[in-house]
């Protein structure tokens, strides 16, 4: 069944800088940061968390349903929704505004500092859960401050168990607010720097969140997952990688994962080790969304990782 992706669509500009940023900046000098890195490598991809999400949700034969705003320049990105046979029909056009789009820059360790430019996303409360007709499970990924606030009270007003993945959104709403996301959540999805950011802010300790919600997953990279649920935490595996190229939207990634076990009636420990799976695939792959593996591929490499079939 039907999954709603709530989130943005956006254009990624990916660049590498071959050092590391921690070389380039100096502890005592943060006050007046005046840096020039130099990215020999540049290249422009599909992004967004909604559009990466949707993305391996229909590599796993799920079917998402994006709810995003794109912008004047959005007529290539509908296109390759169309090849991808990913359903449109809940994406608003907003001609007065850019695509959102995201300036990335990765170091040789994989860190990542990224400009935003939010565009048509912060028409995003344009769109109403109310329009995209029977939904199984939902999603209010980072998107427009407005339009993840009405998502996700819509979600919650209509009964669609939702999971609520602020993501680089989350800096945008205060203590109360998050408080408020949770507890009208069913699900919550962060990483682990996020974790420490949402706890921060709202004074609950990830126990407290847990028990508020149905689960509580974070992800911790090459670490793994820890999923607090019915007042137990799972710890999740990473699947290893003879090598990382792209970190770039792994994160979507493990949460397509979710939403897709979820959907399938699978339990937690799966759901986690599912969604490891396909974080793993992602980050072989420069890009969000230039993975292609087949279904039958996926099944046989999370039995190869895990030692059970799907």
């Amino acid at each position: 069944m039907t999954s709603l992706i709530c989130g943005s669509v956006a254009y990624d500009t990916i660049m590498s800088f071959d050092g590391r940023f921690s070389e380039a900046l100096l502890a005592d000098q943060l006050h007046k940061i005046n840096v020039a890195f130099l990215v020999p490598s540049m290249r422009r991809e599909y992004g967004g968390c909604a559009g990466n999400i949707a993305y391996n949700l229909k590599l796993l034969g799920g079917d998402p349903l994006i709810m995003a705003t794109i912008g004047q320049d959005g007529a290539p990105y509908l296109e390759r929704l169309d090849k991808l046979n990913i359903s449109r029909r809940c994406i608003r056009s907003v001609d007065s505004s850019f695509t959102a789009q995201a300036f990335i820059t990765t170091d040789a360790d994989g860190n990542q500092i990224t400009a935003f430019h939010p565009g048509a996303m912060t028409f995003s409360h344009q769109n109403l859960v109310s329009q995209a007709g029977p939904v199984k499970h939902a999603i209010v990924a980072p998107d427009g401050r407005d339009g993840m606030l009405q998502h996700a009270q819509h979600c919650a007003e209509q009964h669609i168990p939702f999971i609520f993945d602020p993501g680089q959104g989350l800096p945008m709403f205060n203590g109360t607010e998050l408080e408020h996301f949770i507890d009208l959540a069913t699900y919550v999805a962060v990483n682990d720097y996020e974790a420490e950011m949402l706890v921060e802010r709202t004074g609950l300790a990830l126990t407290e969140i847990a028990a508020r919600t149905t689960a509580l997953i974070v992800t911790r990279g090459e670490l793994g997952a820890e999923i607090y649920t019915a007042g137990q935490r799972l710890d999740i595996p990473a699947v290893k990688v003879e090598k990382s190229i792209d970190p770039t939207g792994c994160g979507d990634a493990f949460r397509a994962g979710v939403l897709y076990g979820l959907s399938s009636g699978m339990d937690w420990p799966t759901i986690g080790r599912l969604s490891s799976l396909m974080g793993a695939i992602k980050i072989r792959h420069q890009g969000a969304q230039n993975h292609q593996p087949s279904r039958a591929e996926i099944d046989a490499q999370f039995k190869s990782a895990f030692g059970y079939s799907l």
